[in-house]
């Protein structure tokens, strides 16, 4: 028994380290093949495809986050970090989809005006379907009028407004006046999500809440559909 105890220990050491590297990778924006080969090689100690992007790729990009807003790293690197997440995301995609539920309400989202990151926007989008709900994923850089007109059009129970720079918070809240100044307000949960969002700032802005992860924001939609 202790022996394997033993094991299951050095497993989750070993599983801890390579998502610590995963993280280290994405943050020096290395190159791609070394991000894709520590993602299997995680998927094959067992860890689930959730927690590398949670505690591996995101990571990651909230350093390559943080070392743009500082001017250590610019466009490019910031634009070559997505590219590394994004053919990541495409090894992880089969496995965080599978097994769908039935429809449970729709859900509009994007990252707002001026930030272009999109890893904890297209992980939550990705789990929402999985839960069960219709999803209309509106990209990056989007403009406040762009959230309103899709919410109009769509009829959704849940706006997702993703920022992962703290000099683009402010976008957030600006959705939200003209959310409230539609009309659709009432109707309209408000979840914010990424590195730069904090639940106190939700509040100021008369968001609903601010998710710190995408497993959590998931849970939070689920819970405001079932009050319907």
């Amino acid at each position: 028994m202790f022996a394997a105890s033993v094991g299951v220990d050095s497993m989750v050491e070993m599983s801890v380290n390579t998502l610590d590297s995963l993280a280290k990778t994405v943050g020096e924006v290395e190159d791609s093949g070394r991000v894709r080969d520590l993602v299997n090689r995680a998927l094959s100690e067992g860890v689930a495809p959730v927690d590398i992007v949670e505690k591996g790729l995101r990571r990651g990009m909230d350093t390559v986050g943080k070392k743009y807003e500082a001017g250590e790293y610019f466009l490019s690197e910031l634009l070559y970090a997505g590219v590394l997440v994004s053919e990541a995301l495409e090894v992880l995609k089969p496995l965080l989809r599978s097994g769908r539920a039935e429809k449970k309400g729709v859900i509009v989202i994007g990252t707002v005006r001026g930030d272009i990151h999109d890893i904890g926007k297209n992980v939550f989008s990705m789990l929402c379907q999985v839960a069960g709900f219709e999803v209309h994923d509106l990209g990056v850089d989007v403009a406040p009028e762009v959230f309103i007109r899709k919410l109009g059009e769509t009829d959704a129970n849940v706006l997702g407004l993703s920022t992962l720079l703290t000099n683009t918070r402010q976008e957030m809240k600006a959705v939200v006046d003209m959310l409230s100044q539609s009309g659709m307000r009432s109707r309209v949960k408000v979840l914010l999500g990424g590195n730069a969002v904090t639940r106190d700032f939700a509040g100021e802005i008369g968001a609903d809440a601010a998710a710190l992860d995408a497993v959590e924001g998931v849970e939070l939609c689920k819970r405001w559909v079932e009050r319907r």
